[in-house]
């Protein structure tokens, strides 16, 4: 379709070119029918019988031209040359040929056309000759050189304009499957993303539920004091996963101007480690937490992927290390990097990080994506150890990232 063109053309654009062949050879014949007929004089001899035949002939096949353009030529030409040595009208049966010589330009290469060019031009210039006065040679020969020369210049016109116009669709299709390619690359690491968000809550608060559930349940009725301060636990644990999932699922939806501001604006950071310290401590471990070196402010996503995997280590002390396990926290602002290292001094088993779980898979490719190095595995001397470190950039320049914080987010 001819997007801005008026409506008439684009309807005709729309039309099978088989069809309006058939169309275009039928408007030819019929008039060159008719105006054979009513200017018998113009040539030696009046329309009859052969001469409708032979401009049937002349005509009729332009219907298969884009299917067969050099047959096509051959018989308009033949055909033409024939009708004008007959003596017949000298002014007809030379469009054939000519749009012919068109189709040929149009869709065969240029060498072809000028060789095709060759007969129309030498049956211009017959047929111009037998005008009435007589025309010189010269001159005939002069108007069918130029007739042939804009035939050809407009077929090569259409056939590059063709040739141009499959090349941008193709462009435009592919374009398109980059486009649909890039979409599903980015909901892929969308959903790796939330998945990986997803495992860090889910795991940590239910690991705390569930450790503080057993602990209640074992206790109950022989220290409720202690029961008590696990159901305080359970709750508070709840309560925050809650607030976590809350602003995961606001993540996921599109919420209103305003109204879930707050929950975009309370992404956990290394900031909010003591709470969490607490809240283990209170399920257990005996934590000790330091920081070295002045604390600094830290790219969102920087800050987000580093609470991510202490929470992570402390999830498997929990898990892996007992109830009498001893961690130590270390937190390390260097001028030019970010150092964490967790450590515990449990006894119990635990899987090798090559094949982990999800919980230390994810801390790797939260690692990698701000450059940083990340070590998980037994100590010599019993217990186990994570470390973490990542480059720090002075600047935001020199980060080269200031739309991409939150990839961990």
């Amino acid at each position: 379709m001819l997007y801005g063109a008026p409506p008439s053309v684009q309807r005709l654009s729309q039309v099978k070119p088989e069809i309006a062949d058939t169309a275009l050879a039928l408007f030819m014949i019929i008039t060159s029918w008719l105006w054979a007929l009513i200017e018998p004089a113009q040539g030696h001899h009046p329309a009859d019988l052969p001469s409708l035949a032979l401009t049937l002939l002349v005509n009729a096949p332009l219907a298969a031209r884009r299917r067969a353009p050099y047959s096509v030529l051959v018989i308009c030409v033949s055909g033409a040359i024939v009708y004008h040595l007959l003596g017949y009208h000298y002014g007809l049966n030379n469009m054939g040929p000519l749009v012919a010589l068109y189709t040929v330009a149009a869709h065969r290469p240029m060498r072809a056309a000028l060789v095709c060019s060759m007969p129309v031009v030498a049956e211009w210039t017959h047929s111009s000759s037998l005008h009435e006065p007589r025309v010189a040679v010269w001159s005939a020969l002069g108007q069918a050189l130029m007739v042939s020369g804009c035939a050809v210049c407009v077929g090569a016109g259409v056939r590059l304009l063709q040739s141009r116009t499959r090349q941008l669709t193709d462009l435009a299709d592919r374009l398109h499957q980059e486009q649909e390619a890039a979409a599903h690359r980015a909901v892929t690491l969308e959903r790796m993303q939330i998945a990986r968000e997803l495992h860090d809550v889910v795991a940590h608060h239910m690991s705390v539920i569930s450790i503080q559930a057993g602990l209640g349940r074992y206790v109950a009725s022989s220290e409720p004091q202690t029961a008590r301060q696990a159901l305080e636990v359970i709750a508070h644990t709840s309560s925050e996963a809650l607030n976590e999932m809350r602003r995961l699922l606001s993540i996921l939806r599109v919420e209103p101007a305003g109204e879930d501001d707050e929950l975009y604006t309370t992404t956990p950071g290394l900031e909010r480690l003591p709470p969490l310290v607490e809240r283990i401590r209170r399920a257990g471990p005996s934590i000790d937490m330091t920081v070295e070196g002045t604390p600094r402010p830290l790219p969102p996503g920087l800050d987000l992927c580093a609470f991510r995997i202490v929470q992570e280590a402390l999830t498997n002390v929990l898990k892996h290390a007992g109830d009498d396990a001893h961690v130590r926290i270390v937190v390390s602002y260097a001028p030019a990097h970010l150092a964490l290292r967790v450590t515990d001094d449990g006894h119990g088993t635990r899987a090798p990080t090559s094949s982990g779980g999800h919980g230390l898979l994810g801390m790797t490719e939260r690692v990698k994506l701000y450059g940083g190095v990340i070590t998980a595995g037994p100590l010599p001397e019993g217990g186990y150890e994570v470390a973490a470190s990542f480059p720090m950039p002075s600047s935001p320049q020199e980060r080269g990232l200031p739309d991409t914080d939150r990839r961990c987010e």
